[in-house]
């Protein structure tokens, strides 16, 4: 299971978002590059960063800081935040990014997702798939998180899986920036119904025992964000007890 640190990006500084929401954010007084290079030198070889500013925005990309971080720490680099078009992976890509998350776009506009799978290839891509529980199913968020797009989560990975989807990040959105653990049900059940697919667990990660939990599912990875910065987790002691391996 692959470990990775996150950091979230509004106005060149470190955030983390609570359930998603703008407006119930946690600014963190460190530069995202410098953190970058401590989670390289904790034994880190990914990393998730995402671009909040474009998410919202996409003429306030912080393109430049993105490519920052890809040539100063060393790390393998997967990145969104308002991916919208072709020109939007391939413009990450040049900067440096090992692979591109897209949200979204998987729903709005399937046709140019396919189009991101057939000229970059399926290791280039990861499927950011943001939901909310809705009974027995999960229903898809989108625009930042901000809408809710009446698809649900099945829907969206079968309409992919001829394409060669390979990475799916799942956000559960109820659990995200709130360290109350993570929804074991919701990755047994993708591990479980879609055994092809690589993935990438995100939402409510609060201690190792979560960590632990997740990688006893098989999942492919675990993206731990707040829990790092406030010290729930130490990086380097959790690389070091063999929790991630790539």
């Amino acid at each position: 299971m692959i470990i990775y640190p996150a950091i979230d990006l509004i106005d060149g500084g470190c955030v983390r978002l609570f359930k998603g929401k703008f407006d119930a954010q946690t600014s963190y007084d460190v530069f995202p590059v410098d953190v970058a290079r401590q989670y390289a030198e904790q034994g880190a070889d990914w990393i998730h960063v995402v671009d909040l500013d474009g998410a919202r925005d996409s003429k306030n990309r912080q393109s430049q800081l993105i490519g920052e971080i890809v040539s100063s720490s060393g790390l393998l680099v997967q990145t969104g935040g308002g991916v919208r078009g072709v020109e939007d992976v391939a413009r990450l890509l040049d900067l440096g990014a090992a692979r591109v998350v897209i949200g979204s776009l998987a729903v709005k506009d399937p046709d140019c997702v396919r189009e991101c799978f057939s000229q970059f290839g399926a290791e280039k891509i990861c499927l950011a798939v943001d939901v909310i529980p809705d009974g027995d199913q999960y229903q898809v968020a989108v625009s930042g998180w901000q809408e809710q797009s009446g698809v649900y989560l099945s829907a969206i990975l079968d309409m992919y899986l001829d394409c060669g989807l390979t990475h799916v990040l799942c956000t559960d959105i109820s659990r995200d920036g709130t360290l109350g653990g993570c929804n074991l049900d919701l990755y047994g059940y993708l591990v479980r119904d879609y055994p092809s697919l690589q993935v990438q667990a995100s939402g409510g990660v609060s201690d190792v025992e979560d960590v632990v939990a997740l990688n006893g599912l098989n999942v492919g990875g675990v993206i731990i964000g707040k829990a790092l910065y406030e010290g729930k987790i130490n990086l380097k002691d959790l690389i070091g007890d063999g929790v991630s391996e790539c």
